[in-house]
């Protein structure tokens, strides 16, 4: 069986699934056709349901959970990993009101922890992630919403701190803050949504146990090329969560889905939202 596989470039996501890609694991009767693009493209591929598998920010998860289910591996969550609100030149927090912000994506989960946290900061306007720097730094926006690999870059080049969103989110509901997870088709049979998760789960241990043996994978897709911030990147987002969610994960993810449904007035579905 062949099915369309899509993750976003980033080293958590070609550190989880290269031992897939790259055949140093068994994956059986299966084949996976890749597709590697920025997250906010994998959203919109899963709003026209042309994936099989594909990583997803969960806000844009909470949109599709008609078509698909969340596998129990290859998840980014975590403690002290959240997006950032940064800045050229301080910035207090009720002022953003008026700022004009970059984000990384409409439908990413770091635009919807915004929402949650500062929803009269209104005035948005999207960037793809790795221009978000520059473009506060040319005072094209007043500030930026960073992810990824630009955590680890905004303060060499002489950006500030505004706002951690992660540390809201923890303070607030003493939870790992959930960014990302891989979604599978909702109409896929047990069995096969089961044997995914199953290799997948075996792709992370297996990263997990031979940590070099990405590094050249992940490199060929990074935006940002030092091995150091790469390491970085990967220890900030891969972690126990990723191999599986478990109960605290999966409570995690709920209560997020809660909060979405607040600020859209949504009804509470009954749904299985995991496989």
């Amino acid at each position: 069986m062949k099915f369309k596989l899509a993750i976003s470039s980033c080293p958590n996501d070609t550190f989880m699934f290269d031992a897939i890609i790259n055949k140093r694991i068994d994956v059986g009767q299966y084949e996976f056709e890749l597709h590697i693009t920025d997250i906010e493209k994998l959203n919109g591929l899963a709003f026209k349901n042309e994936t099989d598998i594909t990583k997803i920010s969960y806000h844009s998860f909470f949109k599709i959970i008609d078509n698909y289910q969340l596998l129990n591996s290859g998840s980014a969550l975590g403690k002290n990993c959240g997006p950032l609100i940064i800045s050229k030149r301080k910035i207090f927090l009720d002022e953003l009101v008026d700022c004009k912000i970059a984000i990384p994506g409409t439908n990413t989960t770091a635009n919807l922890l915004m929402k949650i946290f500062y929803p009269n900061a209104v005035n948005k306007h999207v960037y793809l992630f790795s221009d978000i720097e520059t473009v506060v730094l040319d005072n094209e926006c007043d500030a930026g919403l960073v992810i990824h690999e630009t955590r680890f870059t905004y303060k060499n080049r002489g950006l500030k701190l505004i706002s951690d969103l992660g540390n809201l989110w923890e303070n607030q509901f003493h939870l790992p803050i959930p960014l990302g997870g891989i979604a599978i088709r909702r109409n896929l049979p047990n069995k096969v949504k089961s044997d995914i998760n199953n290799i997948l789960r075996s792709s992370v241990e297996f990263a997990f146990s031979n940590p070099e043996a990405s590094m050249q994978f992940m490199k060929q897709n990074a935006v940002e090329l030092d091995e150091q911030i790469i390491k970085q990147h990967v220890e900030l987002y891969v972690n126990d969560y990723s191999i599986d969610l478990g109960a605290e994960g999966k409570r995690s993810v709920e209560i997020l889905l809660s909060e979405y449904n607040k600020l859209e007035n949504i009804a509470i579905k009954q749904t299985n939202l995991f496989i």
